[in-house]
């Protein structure tokens, strides 16, 4: 039994050293801004997400009748590399076609923000089966609302961390009416942070965020592993005080991911609302499959399968990979934090 847990130990090591710098997190959408500052005449800015000096392959595919009064211009930015000009648009740019090369070949979205002079703006999101869109004249707020209530999803539903965490709560609190309580905690401090950071009213560095959330899915696998031996802990006891703490670190991660991919300054309320609702939807879809698995493995697992060793092993596999995993980002972030 000790050769096979670490056998399954430094399986979970060896994904966890392959995994994570690809995966921890999210797959972000790109980002356009066209600007009229002018009748037929607009700025562009144009974000592409970018990890180190590497950035997506993609290219804005303007209008025929459009034509560049200005170069382009780039600089880089944490996480993403950003370009702006200037273009003149002979009848306008409304209902013509703006493409995005390369789209297809990859797993992000584009997010397209067209601000006019008269009327209200419009946002778009962009998915890589349909690499093309056309401005409307107008757009209902439900677009709005259903753009950013996907991109809450896919955040969650991608940002690995963020899920780990979670699944570390399932693990750590079995009765349902605690978990709720945990998850609710968790719920409601990461909507305090991230409607507090996008507003402006409270700003922190990306960087040690996201390393000290490496900690706190540290933190809640060992409490896994204390109670499972049997110690008391006031995590074990109230769990819904970690949460809560931990779910208002996880808000700037959230408002980080957000502030990256742009909001709307006419519709930040309604985008962030939409959006907040958008990362509950996901997480909630989330743990109901954790616990929807939890229950078959215990009611359909044939008696010689379902026996306490493999159990022990089945309750062990996941801590193990979640603490190996929360490790190696916790020094993965720390070292580029501290610029090695």
């Amino acid at each position: 039994m000790t050769r096979l847990a670490g056998l399954i130990l430094a399986w979970f090591a060896l994904m966890a050293g392959l995994g994570p710098a690809a995966f921890a997190h999210e797959i972000r959408p790109a980002f356009l801004q066209i600007r009229e500052v002018e009748p037929q005449v607009y700025d562009f800015l144009w974000k592409t997400p970018a990890r180190g000096e590497l950035r997506l392959a993609l290219n804005i595919i303007q209008p025929a009748e459009c034509t560049n009064i200005s170069e382009p211009r780039s600089t880089m930015v944490a996480g993403a590399v950003i370009e702006r000009w200037r273009a003149a648009c002979a009848g306008g740019i409304v209902g013509k076609p703006i493409g995005i090369e390369n789209l297809a070949q990859t797993l992000t979205d584009a997010i397209i923000r067209f601000e006019p002079i008269e009327g209200s703006p419009k946002t778009l999101r962009v998915k890589p089966d349909d690499p093309v869109a056309v401005l409307p004249d107008k757009q209902p707020w439900t677009e709005v609302a259903g753009t950013y209530f996907v991109i809450g999803v896919e955040h969650i539903i991608f940002g690995y961390d963020h899920l780990l965490f979670v699944l570390a709560l399932v693990l750590l609190v079995r009765d349902p009416g605690r978990l709720f309580g945990a998850i609710t905690a968790f719920t409601v401090a990461h909507s305090i942070t991230l409607a507090a950071t996008t507003f402006g009213w409270v700003k922190l560095a990306s960087a040690p965020v996201e390393a000290v959330i490496a900690l706190s899915i540290m933190f809640i696998a060992l409490e896994i592993m204390r109670m499972k031996a049997g110690d008391s802990s006031l995590t074990a006891r109230l769990p819904w005080v970690a949460s809560f703490a931990f779910g208002l670190l996880h808000g700037f991660g959230f408002a980080g991911a957000l502030r990256e991919i742009g909001m709307p300054e006419d519709a930040a309320p309604l985008a962030l609302l939409f959006f907040n609702l958008g990362v509950e939807g996901g997480q909630v879809a989330f743990i109901v499959s954790v616990l929807a698995v939890m229950f078959l493995w215990r009611r359909l697992a044939p008696a010689t399968i379902n026996t306490p060793r493999v159990s022990d092993i089945a309750w062990r596999a996941p801590v193990y990979v979640i603490g190996v995993t929360a490790a190696y980002w916790f020094i993965e972030r720390t070292v580029g934090l501290l610029g090695y």
